[in-house]
């Protein structure tokens, strides 16, 4: 069954970062096959825990699909010797650290992608000069918007063109919130000197997402200091986003403050009504709809918050149309408009959550528990695409309401997309709850 993982693993591969299938996915062995069971072994006991929790549901699904079976993996530490004697043990190439969790790009995210305008061209620009080197005095940026705006695509996409450069290049890319709780298992586990390792003197590229979260965290805000006094000293490069201004975010250390303005400062305004109708085109080409100009029209000028909003309007009208067996026109679009100006006050990732709870019939602990039953495992993932669809929570977020990563909220989002695309029975699930949280059902 070793030409069956090799499949797997290719396909695997596909679908997450290079760097992180060489680290977590290529080391891992097959080692039985028993029933509905496949037994692979793992190099040690983190590696085991870091794959339970990053990416079983995706080797399961992959691993099924090329035996043509369905089946449960189970992950064991394996003692088989390397040739050398040694048990092996998985290169990390840009962790230097493993106990702290790594957050993953997402794979669309890059600046091809990015729809530009007046709202966000500076943005863009300076991004995209500093993930080339085109300016070597500049080598800080500052990216500063409201969600669903596109910070975190902008930042995305120059860890993405970075290492598609140069993959060899070491990329930390981490949330505040994530930097926080290394930094305090560190110093728990006297950890300390590998962790300043890691930030200080293992980093080329440092991306550092929410840095409003570090508000009142001061023993945080002094050992980031440090570490962006270390990193500016060396000529890396450093992205940072926020939803504030340093200056604005209470409880900042002043030293601080000035090493994260030290920078390019740049605001992402809210899309002008010619770059909305650009973003509904291009998202509308990219997920294969075919959407009536006059309609993309409609939505432009009515969604006028975010990005995620016009996303949001775009999926909604075909949903419905789909749902109702209802042609697209201005007059549908009109519905899912007025709904998703009524639901923006009103729908939450835990009101979502309730809402597949009682049409799952399963209680919250289940939903939230690190249960793999399939029963199980399909609603969770069904609730987290909701709640991108219908709230303006950040991946990381919706991963923490789910006591989850965020990149198992990127791979659980992509599973119901193709499911969804499959128009099986995830697709007229999803169609049924998208109209009970459109209907004000929740």
């Amino acid at each position: 069954m070793q030409s069956a993982w090799n499949q797997a693993k290719t396909k695997i591969h596909k679908k997450i970062p290079h760097h992180s299938f060489m680290v977590w996915i290529e080391p891992l062995e097959w080692l039985d096959h028993r029933d509905e069971k496949v037994v692979l072994g793992c190099p040690n006991t983190f590696a085991r825990k870091w794959v339970i929790n990053h990416y079983v549901d995706l080797i399961e699904e992959e691993v099924a699909r090329v035996i043509e079976t369905p089946c449960q993996i189970s992950l064991e530490v394996s003692d088989r010797p390397s040739e050398n004697g040694d048990t092996k043990q998985p290169l990390l190439p840009h962790v230097s650290h493993p106990q702290h969790p790594v957050s993953i790009f997402h794979k669309g995210f890059t600046f091809d992608e990015f729809v530009v305008g007046m709202c966000n061209d500076f943005a863009y620009k300076a991004a995209l000069s500093l993930a080339c080197g085109r300016d070597g005095h500049q080598n800080s940026l500052f990216l500063l918007s409201k969600t669903g705006l596109g910070k975190s695509h902008l930042s995305q996409a120059a860890a993405n063109h970075i290492l598609n450069e140069d993959s060899a290049i070491r990329v930390c890319y981490v949330t505040a919130e994530e930097f926080t709780n290394a930094m305090v298992y560190a110093l728990r586990h006297d950890a300390i000197e590998q962790f300043k390792e890691k930030y200080r003197r293992q980093c080329d590229v440092l991306l550092l997402e929410d840095v409003q979260f570090l508000s009142g965290k001061e023993k945080t805000q002094h050992e980031l200091g440090y570490t962006l006094d270390a990193l500016l000293a060396a000529e890396k490069k450093l992205i940072f986003t926020s939803s504030h201004l340093p200056d604005d975010i209470p409880r900042m250390d002043k030293k601080l403050v000035s090493r994260l303005s030290s920078g390019i400062i740049s605001n992402i305004e809210p899309p002008d009504y010619e770059t909305r109708v650009r973003i509904i085109n291009k998202k509308a080409t990219s997920k294969s709809l075919e959407i009536p100009e006059d309609v993309v029209h409609y939505l432009a000028s009515e969604l006028t918050e975010n990005v995620r909003q016009l996303e949001s309007g775009l999926v909604g009208v075909a949903a419905k149309a789909s749902l109702l067996n209802l042609p697209i026109d201005v007059k549908l679009a009109e519905s899912v408009a007025k709904n998703i100006a009524r639901r923006s006050q009103q729908i939450t990732v835990e009101s979502i959550q309730k809402l597949v709870c009682k049409y799952y019939k399963m209680g919250m602990d289940e939903l939230l528990s690190r249960s793999r039953k399939r029963r199980i495992v399909q609603p969770r993932q069904v609730a987290m695409y909701l709640s991108r669809r219908y709230t303006a929570e950040s991946f990381q977020s919706i991963g923490r309401s789910f006591n989850r990563y965020h990149a198992t909220t990127l791979h659980a989002i992509g599973t119901v997309e193709r499911l969804i695309r499959e128009q099986g029975a995830v697709q007229k699930q999803v169609e049924f709850l998208s109209e009970k949280v459109e209907s004000g059902g929740l």
